[in-house]
């Protein structure tokens, strides 16, 4: 058996006019609710800001929720978010989020992921009944971070190289089979966020609302396909193995710096996506090069010990000379902040195909 699921529903809304009458349980930050907590009137029973993604919390929290919640609301993203999708689901509430930036895709997917042990758990928990967006407060957050979910759509790019790779080696799951209408539509999302990139970076609220709606379209073709091989590949793999290797990061200032690296190790050149990123906002020079070493040391067996979807980092000799290439197109090197500032170029990804032949992934150099 197997089950779509469906986007939450989306409340365009100031803060201070929701209006909620189920006893609230909160998940939060102590950054989110210093800034935004007095914004929201909720009748709370209880209230937590998790710190971590251990099971054994998350699974603590939701065991020991006082039994008159009627409705579990998250204020932020990242642990919080994690941990409010499991308490929600563990009790069968209906969950509502309330981002502080567009971060990431997470709010609107209906699963999570938590790693133990070196291997990652997807465990499928549900969509939220709800996410409420506030203009005001998404344009409050440090620009780097506002509109970073954007990695999630350029991701698109590398992502469908490393799944017509897949399909060239025949090493795609029967479930997981190429899409080239999968692959169109996905191609297009990503071309658009590439358009978009400067005014998102600028904090337009018109572009920001394309971004949410450009998540929310790659998050719903992935319920339809049933897999997320069209938007989730090495560029990903790389972020979750510095993650195993207990490095620390956000999310966007991972899996950006990946996408530069899938993109060389494809024999692209990552220059166009580099532009774009920066452009937006996202920040490529924070990673630490010597977590980026170990995870690339470990990344063909942390792919291959979490059985993931095959792509290109699945079989990268670690010390081999297109990596070391790969890594210096990145701009994945021992070097200054100064190195990642580029001249805007923006080259669009390729239309999709009409023959019957796998779809080639948009080029963007």
């Amino acid at each position: 058996m197997s089950t779509v699921w469906p986007l939450p529903k989306v409340t365009y809304t100031p803060l201070n006019m929701t209006t909620e009458t189920r006893p609230v349980a909160l998940l939060t930050s102590e950054t989110a609710w210093t800034n935004f907590g007095s914004l929201l009137n909720l009748p709370l029973v209880v209230q937590a800001e998790p710190t971590s993604n251990d099971r054994d919390l998350l699974d603590y929290l939701a065991d020991h929720l006082p039994s008159q919640t009627g409705v579990i609301y998250v204020l932020g993203q990242g642990i919080p978010l994690t941990a409010g999708k499991i308490v929600a689901n563990k009790n069968r509430l209906p969950l509502v989020v309330v981002p502080t930036a567009i971060s990431s895709d997470e709010i609107f997917e209906p699963h999570v992921t938590l790693p133990a042990e070196g291997l990652m758990h997807r465990l499928e928990v549900g969509p939220a009944s709800e996410v409420i967006i506030d203009w005001s407060v998404i344009e409050a957050a440090p620009s780097y971070e506002r509109a970073s979910g954007i990695v999630d759509v350029v991701a698109i790019v590398t992502a469908l190289l490393d799944w017509r790779y897949a399909a060239k080696l025949n090493r795609n799951t029967p479930e997981q089979q190429f899409s080239q209408w999968g692959a169109g539509v996905a191609a297009g999302l990503a071309t658009q966020a590439i358009k978009s990139a400067k005014e998102i970076g600028e904090g337009k609220i018109e572009a920001l609302r394309t971004l949410v709606d450009l998540l929310m379209m790659s998050v719903q073709l992935a319920n339809q396909l049933g897999h997320d091989r069209h938007e989730e590949g090495t560029e990903h793999y790389l972020a979750f193995s510095m993650g195993n290797q207990g490095a620390k990061f956000d999310h966007a200032e991972a899996v950006g710096p990946g996408i530069l690296f899938a993109s060389a190790l494809h024999g692209q050149d990552p220059s166009a996506l580099r532009d774009a990123l920066v452009m937006s906002g996202v920040r490529l020079d924070q990673l630490r090069f010597g977590d980026v070493r170990l995870a690339i040391n470990d990344l063909p067996n942390f792919c291959n010990n979490n059985n993931l979807p095959f792509g290109i980092g699945h079989e990268i000799d670690p010390f081999a000379e297109q990596v070391a290439k790969a890594l210096d197109k990145a701009g994945l090197v021992e070097q200054t902040p100064a190195a990642w500032q580029a001249a805007p170029t923006i080259v669009e990804p390729a239309a999709p195909t009409s023959d019957t032949t796998p779809l080639a992934p948009p080029s963007m150099g």
